[in-house]
């Protein structure tokens, strides 16, 4: 029997940004074997079209993506819990690691602001995929 999949859940404030990146990054760079979700304590109307944008120049498309309301049944399902700036909003349940990651709100910012934010979410990504199929996390 093989193992569950790891599960990893990245939460910010409007699932609009840094949160849609990460999760975006993660299902594509993992190829199936985490399991990812994406949600938001005040989701906004759509995805920022600066992520989009970004995402699309490394050949990830988001334009599809749609942000969700976070709820404790996502979290409860989740082994790892990345939060980006949700403050005290996020539930918390025994058991999960929690992870909290300080980036730049792409809210309101073009393409040229977003991109560095885009590349360090790449960069955090890949360290915790590492972790995550070594059997670390």
């Amino acid at each position: 029997m093989s193992e569950p999949k790891p599960s990893v859940l990245f939460v910010c404030v409007h699932n609009a940004g840094r949160s849609q990146m990460a999760a975006a990054f993660l299902a594509h760079l993992s190829r199936g074997q985490v399991e990812v979700r994406s949600a938001g304590s005040a989701p906004a109307d759509a995805v920022n079209p600066a992520a989009v944008q970004v995402m699309a120049e490394v050949g990830i498309d988001l334009s599809a993506e749609t942000p969700k309301v976070l709820t404790a049944d996502a979290v409860r399902a989740s082994d790892v819990v990345i939060t980006m700036g949700c403050g005290d909003t996020c539930p918390v349940f025994p058991g999960k690691r929690y992870l909290d990651w300080r980036l730049d709100d792409p809210a309101g910012l073009g393409a040229d602001a977003v991109r560095p934010v885009r590349d360090e979410i790449e960069r955090r990504v890949r360290g915790l995929l590492a972790e995550l199929l070594s059997g670390r996390a």
